[in-house]
C-alpha cells in the first residue's frame, strides 16, 4: 500500500494493483518520447548521426611495437590497435588510415550491428596515411555520405565519430577552426592542407568521418595535437576520394581497364563527373566517349567522381557490359561499355600513369646547357598532370628530370627499368629529382603509386 497526504491533512492509501494501469500508461508515454523525441530534440546533428553511424566500423587488430631499448620491432611485444573505417562502398570497401592498419596481421571489422569480419588489405597509401580494407559479407552495407571539403568555412560546426579509446561509435561535435593546415607528426610523416577542428578526437578515432552539419563527410580524422585540448586534425574528404579513387583502380585491382580519366565540378549543389582523357584503344574510346563528356551513371552506380568509375567496374570480368548515361552538349546519349583486359602498357602510358609526367628525349648538347655537374643527361617534361603527385608537389612543363630514387633517368628506357622494379612500390616515398634553371630539386611521390 502507497500513502499520501492530501491538503487537507489526512492520509489516503492507495492500491499498487490500482496504480499499474497508471504506471503502464506513463511507462508507453515515456517510451514514445524516447523512441520519436520531440522535434526540439532531433536536431540537425542527431540526424546528420543517425543517416551516418551504419556506415562507420571500428577496426582493430594486434600488431608489434619498436622496443625503445633496441629501436627495433619486437614481434614478441603485441599491442592492441584501433581505429575506425567509413564504408565508401555496398560490397564491403572500407577507407581508414593506414596507420591504423600499417603492421597489423588480422584486422578485425565491427559494423554499428555488432558483426564481426576479418578484413583484408586491398590497397594503401603511406604518404597521404590512407588505405582501403575490404570485408565479405553477404548483405549490402550502408554507404556514408560523402560531400566536399573546397567550400568549408571557418567555424562551421561539425561531428566526429569514431573509436575513441576504444568506445565504438563516440560522436562528438565542434567547429572548424581553421584550414589548410600542414603538420608535422614524425621524422617521416608530413600531412599538409589538413582541416583543424576542435571536436574532440582522440586516439581509435583515426579513420573515422568528420561530418558537416548535413551529414555528409568532409574530412577523415586523422591526428590530435599530444598535450593540447581542443585540437584535432582531418584529411580534406576532396583529398580522401582522389586518393581513394586511385587505390581502388579497377585496372590495378581486377586486371580491367576501362580507359577514363575525368574530374569532378561543382556548380551549386550540382556535382557533375567531367571526362578530361579517353585512353587510346581503350574500352572507353570504343563507345564514342570524348573529353568534356558528363558521365551521370555506369551501370547501377551514379557517378560524380573518378572513385564512382572504378566501383561500378571493380570486380568485373572481361566482356561484361555497362550502360553508361552520358550527357554530351547537354544532351542525354546512352553508351555500352565492353570491359577489355588490361594489355601491356606502353612505357609513356606506364610513365603518365605513375608519375603523371609526359617526357621528351634530351640530346647531349640540349642537357650540357643545364651545366649540370651532378648528371650525365635526363628528360624533358612536356607535361605534368596537375592530379598527380608530381604535379602536387610542384612538378611543371620545362622542368628536366634527371633521376628517380637512386637511378638516373636519361632515357625513357632509364624510366621504365625504374618503374617495373617490384620492391619500388613497397617504399614509403620515392624521390624524383628534377632540375629547373640549372637548379637541383626533388619531389616525393607516394611509392605505392609506381606498380
Amino acid at each position: 500500500m502507497l500513502r499520501s497526504r492530501p491538503h487537507d491533512g489526512s492520509t489516503v492509501r492507495f492500491c499498487k494493483q490500482c496504480l499499474a494501469p497508471v504506471f503502464v500508461v506513463a511507462w508507453f508515454a515515456c517510451l514514445v518520447n524516447c523512441c520519436y523525441g520531440s522535434s526540439r530534440r532531433v536536431t540537425p546533428t542527431v540526424k546528420a548521426v543517425a543517416e551516418n553511424r551504419g556506415a562507420v566500423v571500428n577496426i582493430r587488430g594486434l600488431k608489434s611495437v619498436v622496443d625503445d631499448s633496441t629501436g627495433f620491432e619486437d614481434p614478441t611485444k603485441r599491442v592492441n590497435g584501433m581505429g575506425t573505417g567509413v564504408v565508401v562502398d555496398a560490397r564491403g570497401y572500407i577507407i581508414t588510415n593506414h596507420h591504423v592498419i600499417d603492421g597489423v596481421r588480422r584486422i578485425q571489422v565491427t559494423l554499428d550491428n555488432g558483426r564481426v569480419y576479418l578484413g583484408r588489405l586491398i590497397a594503401r597509401d603511406a604518404t597521404t596515411d590512407l588505405a582501403v580494407v575490404k570485408i565479405d559479407c553477404q548483405d549490402e552495407l550502408p554507404v556514408i555520405r560523402i560531400g566536399t571539403s573546397r567550400d568549408l568555412m571557418l567555424g562551421e560546426p561539425v561531428i566526429a565519430i569514431g573509436n575513441a579509446y576504444g568506445y565504438p561509435h563516440t560522436v562528438s561535435e565542434g567547429i572548424i577552426s581553421a584550414l589548410d593546415r600542414t603538420v608535422q607528426v614524425s621524422d617521416t610523416q608530413q600531412y599538409h592542407r589538413l582541416i583543424q577542428t576542435n571536436a574532440s578526437i582522440n586516439p581509435g578515432n583515426s579513420g573515422g568521418p568528420l561530418l558537416n552539419i548535413d551529414g555528409q563527410m568532409v574530412g577523415i580524422n586523422v591526428a590530435v595535437r599530444v598535450g593540447a585540448q581542443g585540437i584535432a586534425f582531418a584529411i580534406p574528404v576532396d583529398v580522401v576520394m582522389t586518393v581513394a579513387g586511385r587505390l581502388m583502380n579497377s585496372q590495378q585491382l581486377s586486371g580491367i581497364r576501362h580507359g577514363i580519366e575525368g574530374e569532378t565540378t561543382i556548380s551549386g549543389e550540382d556535382s557533375r563527373f567531367v571526362v578530361k582523357r579517353v585512353e587510346p584503344g581503350s574500352p572507353a574510346a570504343s563507345t564514342g566517349m570524348q573529353e568534356g563528356d558528363v558521365i551521370r551513371r555506369i551501370g547501377n552506380t551514379d557517378v560524380v567522381r573518378q572513385l564512382d568509375v572504378e566501383r561500378a567496374i571493380v570486380g568485373l570480368r572481361k566482356g561484361g557490359e555497362l550502360k553508361c548515361h552520358v550527357i554530351r552538349a547537354e544532351s542525354p546519349i546512352e553508351v555500352t561499355l565492353v570491359l577489355d583486359e588490361s594489355k601491356e602498357e606502353s612505357p609513356a602510358d606506364r610513365c603518365w600513369r605513375a608519375l603523371g609526367l609526359r617526357l621528351r628525349t634530351m640530346s647531349d648538347e640540349q642537357f650540357q646547357r643545364m651545366k649540370s655537374a651532378t648528371y650525365r643527361g635526363g628528360m624533358y617534361v612536356v607535361e605534368v598532370n596537375p592530379q598527380s603527385a608530381a604535379g602536387r608537389r610542384g612538378m611543371r612543363a620545362g622542368d628536366v628530370l634527371v633521376g628517380i630514387h637512386r637511378w638516373q633517368t636519361v632515357s625513357m628506357e632509364n624510366v621504365e627499368y625504374v618503374l617495373r622494379r617490384g620492391n619500388l612500390g613497397q617504399q614509403g616515398e620515392v624521390e624524383i629529382l628534377y632540375l629547373r634553371n640549372q637548379e637541383e630539386l626533388v619531389a616525393t611521390v607516394p611509392g605505392s603509386q609506381l606498380r
